[in-house]
């Protein structure tokens, strides 16, 4: 016999999944990463949609293997997730609670406003300088901080 979904509800699930981390930042939830796009609960599947940062992001393989265990240990049998590329995330999507843990975890999060100086994770210093565009990640530059000499990544603005 099939069981049905009836008694899991599509805020549970959600909050469920909010306990999932992005295997990049082990800090923030693909959740508060904006990553985590909806989810559907039919009679015996979960659907759950999720938005690659950028395309051919690597991390969505892993993410996608996390939520389909996550689930079934909350005795989800069936899952199934959707990489999406409509709508593009973007930069807007980070909530503000991600955007302290970026920040906590010593990455400069996005700036909304472009020629907005990149202020220093470590000392909040905005004498920084951009040493590469390409960081950690594709989605990070790497930044150097010419008050305490710390390098850090940025996350890069992709709205």
């Amino acid at each position: 016999m099939i069981k049905t979904l009836k008694q899991f509800s599509k805020a549970q699930i959600m909050a469920w999944l909010d306990a999932i981390k992005d295997p990049e930042i082990p800090v923030i939830s693909i959740a508060d990463l904006g990553v985590l796009y909806d989810v559907q609960v039919e009679k015996t599947t979960v659907e759950v949609s999720i938005l690659p940062t950028y395309s051919g992001c690597p991390a969505m393989d892993s993410i996608q293997e996390d939520i389909i265990k996550h689930l079934q240990k909350q005795g989800i049998e069936q899952v199934r997730v959707k990489i999406i590329n409509s709508p593009a995330w973007t930069t807007d999507r980070i909530t503000e609670q991600g955007r302290q843990q970026l920040h906590a975890y010593g990455i400069a999060p996005p700036q909304s406003k472009t020629g907005q100086p990149i202020a220093c994770p470590q000392c909040q210093s905005t004498n920084t300088t951009c040493i590469s565009q390409f960081g950690s990640t594709a989605c990070k530059a790497l930044y150097r901080c010419e008050d305490c000499l710390e390098p850090f990544d940025y996350f890069k603005c992709h709205v």
